[in-house]
């Protein structure tokens, strides 16, 4: 589904006269801090822009569109230079005496955007006042709010609608990169004859994780990629463990892996590559490419069959599962003499990869790839 980012003008974008609340004129136009080159970082993610913002009077003879679009347009063109482009103007032209539903905190503005066609929870509202975490509220999103105003902030805490807001600051760079952030978390559900898989993950790690596979030996080795790859991670499965292990573990994988590919979205950013990992007597490298292209190598000699409630020829197919899942090169090698952490050291030693893999540097846009592509 897609999602939105609705973002207040004056304020917020542009400098708001405290007097008049109304930029009347190009002498008058100024941006925020850090605001366009912030923006120009946002406009490359897989969010639509929106200008929702109410302008009292707009239309007036007080108040013209004449003197409006002068301004507004040439902030639209100043940002258009930068890659910056609006998919949609919301603008309320009433005064708030007029108890207009368009009017922001209102949302009678906002109906292509309620129909079910985006994804509102994971939308956001940016602004400097009040009204734009209600609004947020009011939609079913979260609000940023853009303000050092510390009685603004006093005054949010005693309002119902402040759980609709995660983040307040006066920097648009905190701002793009907390966005950033956000865009790398993904549930996925797959349900089969034999499964019920439910798995979240943030690459981020920004939310709870929890673990129920119905193998509690896998449930262990699943915490290690929660601990070792700094991710937050969800796993609930159901299945027919009665028959035996395999398409729990399977299924597991390959929703797990698809979740990564998804929660890395374009792969903007990433390192891409990644560890070698001591575990006691044990010892084991993975090696992870997000390429595009899956390849899977193994080299892993277990002497028991089974490990706690897990069967040691499972946790290979585990690997090659999760690596077709992921499109990635997937390499495995390790050597130990006690079994348990000859296994563990796998999953903490893919965990680290991954870590590696997925982490993203601050303000970094490039593309690990001379094609271009991945």
């Amino acid at each position: 589904m897609k999602k939105a980012i609705f973002i207040d003008r004056d304020g917020t974008i542009i400098w708001e006269p405290p007097k008049t609340e109304q930029v009347d004129t190009l002498e008058q136009l100024c941006f925020m801090p850090e605001a366009i080159g912030a923006l120009s970082r946002i406009a490359k993610s897989d969010f639509e822009l929106v200008i929702a913002s109410n302008q009292d009077g707009l239309g007036t003879p007080a108040y013209p569109y004449e003197r409006f679009n002068l301004i507004h347009d040439k902030m639209l063109q100043t940002l258009a230079g930068e890659g910056v482009v609006f998919t949609d103007q919301l603008i309320d032209t009433s005064f708030a005496a007029d108890g207009s539903v368009n009017r922001k905190p209102g949302t009678g503005m906002f109906t292509s955007y309620t129909d079910g066609s985006f994804d509102l929870a994971s939308s956001f509202v940016i602004g400097d006042r009040l009204t734009d975490v209600e609004l947020a509220y009011n939609l079913g999103a979260k609000a940023i709010l853009y303000t050092a105003d510390r009685d603004r902030i006093e005054a949010l805490k005693k309002m119902h609608y402040a759980v609709a807001c995660i983040l307040i600051t006066d920097s648009w760079n905190k701002i793009a990169e907390f966005l950033r952030q956000s865009e790398r978390r993904v549930t996925l559900f797959r349900k089969t004859n034999e499964t019920k898989i439910n798995v979240t993950i943030d690459l981020d790690g920004n939310g709870e994780s929890y673990v129920d596979t119905g193998l509690k030996f896998l449930d262990h080795m699943l915490e290690q990629i929660i601990h070792h790859a700094g991710v937050s991670l969800v796993v609930k499965a159901e299945g027919d463990i009665e028959v035996d292990e395999h398409h729990t573990m399977e299924d597991v994988a390959i929703v797990l892996g698809n979740a990564i590919v998804k929660a890395l979205g374009d792969k903007h950013g990433i390192n891409r590559y990644g560890f070698v990992l001591p575990m006691d007597e044990s010892r084991a490298m993975v090696l992870i490419d997000f390429g595009g292209r899956s390849d899977f190598c193994w080299d892993v000699p277990f002497t028991r069959e089974y490990v706690g409630d897990v069967p040691t020829e499972m946790i290979k197919h585990f690997f090659k599962s999760l690596s077709m899942a992921m499109s990635c090169n997937l390499h495995v090698v390790a050597k130990g003499e006690n079994n348990h952490h000859l296994a563990e050291s796998v999953f903490k030693a893919f965990a680290r990869a991954l870590r590696m893999v997925v982490k993203r540097e601050p303000f970094s846009y490039g593309l690990p790839s001379s094609k271009g592509v991945l």
